[in-house]
Order: C-alpha cells, then structure tokens, then sequence
C-alpha cells in the first residue's frame, strides 16, 4: 500500500440510524467504530488518522519487544521445539 494512501467508508446502518466507520491507514492498521452522527464520524476519523504515525511506532516497539522476549526464552532453554513454549 502506498505511503500517503488512506480508506475511509462511512455507511449509515439501517436497523439503528447510526453510522459505521470504518477506516485503514497508510500502514494498514484497520479501525471500525459506529458514531451516532457524520460529524461524529468525521471527527473520530480525523483522529484516528492523525495518530496513524504514533501507532506505528509502538506496533513496531511491541513486534521488536516480543521478538528479544523469544530470543531470551530460546537462550534460556525456554523455547526448545514449540514457538509457544508450551513443549
């Protein structure tokens, strides 16, 4: 997906009168959310995209810390066959 390239649908739900939002961002993260008004809607996406930057970087702080908890487990006899640990 390109760098700048952003989704945003906004649909109205026939059975409650609210609006379904939903958003995927330049780095694919995806978000639903339903919002009582457009305005609403457009408010909460404005948002969610604004933060897209933030929420990379800690997505990719959470990959790398999980990836030194394996590589500690692995080194500590932890993980011997099974990725999970559970062997």
């Amino acid at each position: 997906m390109s760098q700048n390239k952003l989704k945003l649908e906004i649909t109205r739900d026939t059975n409650n009168g609210w609006y379904k939002v939903e958003m995927l961002d330049m780095y694919n993260n995806y978000c639903c959310v339903y919002e009582p008004s457009v305005s609403m809607a457009m408010n909460y996406a404005e948002n969610w995209f604004a933060e897209a930057e933030k929420r990379y970087k800690a997505n990719q702080l959470h990959a790398k810390a999980v990836h030194e908890m394996a590589k500690l487990d692995r080194e500590a006899g932890i993980l011997k066959g099974n990725y999970d640990g559970l062997d």
